[in-house]
């Protein structure tokens, strides 16, 4: 009797728990709506594509479909592993994410900074809107400025260069250039847009804190150290868990723009092979198997700075 009794009650309860939360939508339907339609393009575009992943490990074969394909394990895999080039690919796709990372992460919030302690109104205004702007520019208008500004012929960088005997410099064909290229002009172009949110971060600060360092004497830089920097600490805990999550995915479209045969043995990444692979020489199964890789050290990276992060300190994703 007493397990049947201890049933009822557990049903009673779950019963309960539907009706609220079915009152709850109702309550609130216009939110569930806005809710619902990106759901619906996350499942349509990044879900459901996923049944697809296993090609990578077929032999896949367009006329036999995905299902009538043979399996061959991890075969491609091991051949992407043991192929001279996996190597530097790797270098070049990790060099070129770390660098963007340890050279693009500090310039935000730098920024953020500094709009935060101006006082000039104006004068905030338009250094906002001039680090803003470069974001909205397209990545093949961004490509197209970069080689007209290096052009060795025409180039204002080398023109200003040859003003005091340097040149003219063929940045674009040249090899141990190209890093540099591709994460300053990236810096130039994001970092408006990104120090957006640690702005709100900054506006997020009680204003007494300030108001109270100032009574003690303390000098502006004092406030910024004591105060600006620990109040978007957790904002720039998450924003560096995101982009370590991110390190295996360079940018596909401005590398492969800015990519020649000279310049290849730097710029070539994960996502150019895979393109290369993939669609121009249509190795469809192992382009696969060397995305899947892709994605699954992305993952572990994400999974493993986030622990670090709940261990080591007090804000994390999960």
């Amino acid at each position: 009797m007493g397990e049947i009794k201890t049933s009822s009650v557990l049903l009673i309860n779950v019963e309960s728990k539907k009706n609220d939360m079915l009152k709850k939508v109702k309550r609130h339907w216009q939110l569930y709506f806005v809710i619902l339609l990106p759901l619906v393009y996350i499942i349509v575009f990044h879900y459901i594509p996923m049944y697809g992943v296993q090609i990578a490990f077929k032999n896949y074969v367009p006329t036999k479909g995905i299902f009538g394909s043979p399996w061959v394990g991890f075969k491609h895999f091991e051949t992407f592993f043991k192929s001279y080039q996996f190597w530097r690919l790797i270098k070049n796709t990790v060099g070129i994410s770390f660098y963007s990372l340890i050279a693009g992460f500090p310039v935000p919030i730098i920024l953020a900074l500094s709009l935060n302690a101006v006082r000039n109104q104006k004068f905030k205004k338009v250094v906002q809107m001039t680090t803003y702007a470069p974001h909205f520019i397209s990545t093949v208008v961004m490509v197209s400025i970069i080689m007209q500004l290096l052009s060795p012929r025409t180039g204002l960088v080398n023109k200003l260069l040859g003003l005091v005997g340097i040149g003219p410099i063929d940045f674009m064909g040249e090899a141990k250039y190209f890093k540099s290229i591709y994460v300053w002009s990236g810096i130039w172009q994001s970092m408006g847009f990104n120090s957006i949110i640690y702005i709100a971060a900054l506006a997020s600060i009680d204003p007494s804190l300030h108001e109270a360092a100032i009574v003690d004497g303390a000098s502006q830089l004092q406030r910024i150290w004591y105060i600006d920097i620990p109040g978007i600490m957790p904002t720039a805990t998450i924003m560096l868990i995101l982009s370590m999550g991110q390190i295996m995915n360079v940018g596909f479209e401005k590398i492969y723009l800015m990519q020649n045969p000279l310049n290849m043995s730097t710029s070539d990444v994960i996502s150019t092979y895979v393109y290369r692979l993939g669609l121009v020489n249509a190795q469809y199964s192992f382009s696969a198997a060397v995305g899947l890789f892709n994605s699954v050290v992305n993952l572990i990276l994400l999974v493993s700075v986030n622990q670090f992060a709940r261990k080591f300190g007090e804000t994390s994703l999960w």
